[in-house]
């Protein structure tokens, strides 16, 4: 397939192991792939697989590089709160978009009392502070109610849809869900994405 050339569009997926920020990534790259894009993903680990630090850029158009510069991506979505704003201070561009979810994963220090996590409300003064443009959702709540806590990494993608910076069909979305998932599972990570889609379309004051 000869893949269309167009300028790129950068996202970071930012999370902690264990919320499928990796997936949603790959289902991202999918989604680009069958609409004959040019697409390059590139991942980064933390040091523990569950509970540490995950990145990854989706690159979709004309990229040479697998990973992006500094300042340079055009969306931060990001399944943890914190890991979004330490992840958009080196890489979201001026008036670039975060796309959070509010449910904090909390990391040992936390858990045990030796340190305190911040406010959400503050992580999201920060993120303004870049000059960012925020959204907020709390995916972890929205994929309950679609059936499975799991799906989270699938409200994002729906609210990241709805955002309009990453021009992608959402049945291509849907196709590459198909092909990964059972049909039981397809089910409700669609529910999600369309939580997800509307959560933000509200947000943005797009009710339609």
């Amino acid at each position: 397939m000869n893949q269309r050339r167009r300028p790129a569009t950068n996202v970071v997926i930012a999370g902690v192991g264990g919320q499928g920020s990796i997936l949603a990534s790959h289902l991202l790259a999918q989604t680009a792939l069958k609409e004959g894009l040019d697409v390059k993903l590139a991942e980064t680990f933390g040091a523990a697989t569950r509970g540490g630090s995950v990145m990854a850029h989706v690159r979709v158009g004309e990229v040479w590089a697998p990973t992006m510069r500094e300042d340079e991506a055009d969306v931060v979505l990001s399944m943890e709160p914190l890991e979004g704003l330490r992840v958009a201070v080196r890489f979201l561009k001026p008036g670039g978009w975060a796309l959070l979810n509010t449910r904090p994963w909390y990391p040992v220090d936390v858990a045990v009392g030796r340190v305190q996590y911040p406010a959400v409300e503050h992580i999201v003064e920060g993120l303004g502070k870049l000059g960012a443009s925020v959204v907020t959702l709390d995916a972890t709540e929205l994929a309950l109610q679609a059936g499975n806590a799991r799906a989270a990494n699938t409200v994002m993608l729906g609210g990241l849809f709805a955002l309009g910076v990453v021009d992608l069909s959402e049945q291509n979305l849907f196709r590459a869900m198909e092909e990964r998932w059972p049909d039981r599972l397809v089910e409700v990570n669609r529910a999600a994405y369309d939580l997800g889609y509307q959560a933000v379309s509200v947000s943005l004051g797009d009710t339609t």
